[in-house]
């Protein structure tokens, strides 16, 4: 299809909000999915394109933790296995599933997405204490329920995404005994790892926007450049409402659709 130059600019502005979103409170993806929507490409497109687009702030965040990452080489293999074998098959599932299906799943995907992000921080606060651990212990492989859960979640960043790193964080933060920085180092390289895969696939499908990704990824790169340095500036709670309310609408807008 046809794409104007407001139509670009406006989903790069798109792209722009959430890339500060994702810096301070996470739920991007509630921004630019409907974006995408609106310009009048279809939900499964408009999903792959998003997918492609934002994914290259989830290196910043991999690469940001290194450090801690470093102290886990034993989880590191089967960690990123499950999360790359689990985006494939959502991806490829996703590719597969016809456009009504698709359509008719995404309200509850965006009101899942939506109570993830608005519970957010009950659900860390649920978790049991965390170790306090040296940051040069080494942690231990994961045991085969971890891996079977990481799959699972990379199974649903393939096929949408939105929400998964809380998901994630919850998942490891209740099944590994380890310190919470590394936890969320450990949950940033499962998103990395899923949603790089999935890209690389969808870059194969015939179905992605390249304009839009193209105007769309350095603009997702500077917003969660802009947003790490406002963080301190900016209330996550406010933001995440904002958001949430957001994609509530959306979710109503598609079921009266």
């Amino acid at each position: 299809m046809e794409l104007s130059t407001l139509d670009l600019v406006l989903a790069a502005l798109a792209a722009l909000a959430a890339g500060m979103v994702n810096a301070v409170a996470g739920g991007g993806t509630l921004i630019t999915f409907p974006t995408l929507v609106a310009l009048g490409l279809p939900a499964i497109t408009s999903n792959i394109t998003n997918t492609v687009a934002l994914c290259p702030g989830y290196f910043g965040g991999t690469f940001a933790q290194r450090r801690d990452l470093a102290v886990q080489r034993k989880r590191i293999p089967g960690i990123m296995a499950a999360a790359a074998v689990g985006g494939l098959i959502g991806s490829v599932l996703l590719v597969l599933s016809p456009e009504k299906l698709f359509r008719d799943l995404v309200p509850f995907l965006l009101l899942g997405a939506c109570a993830l992000l608005a519970l957010g921080d009950r659900i860390k606060a649920a978790l049991p204490p965390r170790p306090s651990l040296d940051g040069d212990t080494e942690a231990g492989a994961s045991p085969p329920s971890v891996i079977a859960s990481v799959f699972a979640i990379g199974i649903y960043a393939g096929y949408f995404g939105a929400g998964m790193g809380i998901i994630a964080l919850a998942v490891l933060g209740l099944a590994l005994d380890d310190s919470m920085v590394r936890i969320n180092a450990l949950k940033q390289l499962v998103a990395f790892t899923a949603n790089i895969v999935a890209a690389t696939y969808f870059l194969f499908s015939g179905k992605l926007v390249w304009s839009l990704v193209v105007v769309m990824a350095p603009a997702a790169l500077i917003g969660g450049s802009i947003g790490g340095r406002l963080v301190q500036h900016m209330n996550p709670k406010v933001l995440r409402a904002v958001v949430v309310t957001i994609g509530v609408v959306v979710a109503v807008n598609f079921w009266l659709r």
